[in-house]
């Protein structure tokens, strides 16, 4: 999937995914509960998903994005099965915190440290 007409390669090179990542995943099971609606959780997720796989692509190439992309797929289905030990929304917790880790680790640490995002540097004065 390409999406580069989108957005710019250097915005996109910008974009941080780990909060992406982790927020579709408890964005995803936040609006499956409280709508009663699973496929509506799973849009929220889907979406979040794809995003991350377009900036990935767009950035880190296949490789990384291939690992990240099942990094995201086997958290969703452990969720599941962790949410039956520890329960569901601390499994969800945990999942996304390790997926998001992963995310920054592989991809965002690469293309956002040394950028003046972490100092705060991004901040308008």
């Amino acid at each position: 999937m390409n999406l580069d007409f989108l957005v710019s390669d250097r915005a996109m090179a910008r974009v941080p995914t780990a909060p992406i990542a982790a927020g579709g995943l408890i964005a995803g099971f936040a609006v499956a509960v409280a709508t009663g609606s699973r496929p509506l959780g799973g849009v929220v997720l889907a979406a979040c998903g794809l995003a991350c796989i377009a900036v990935w692509s767009s950035r880190d190439g296949r490789g990384v994005t291939v690992k990240l992309t099942a990094a995201g797929l086997a958290g969703f289905a452990l969720s599941h099965a962790l949410g039956l030990v520890i329960g569901a929304w601390p499994s969800v917790l945990v999942v996304s915190a390790v997926v998001s880790a992963l995310c920054w680790r592989l991809s965002d640490s690469r293309h956002l440290l040394g950028q003046g995002l972490e100092s705060g540097s991004h901040v308008a004065h």
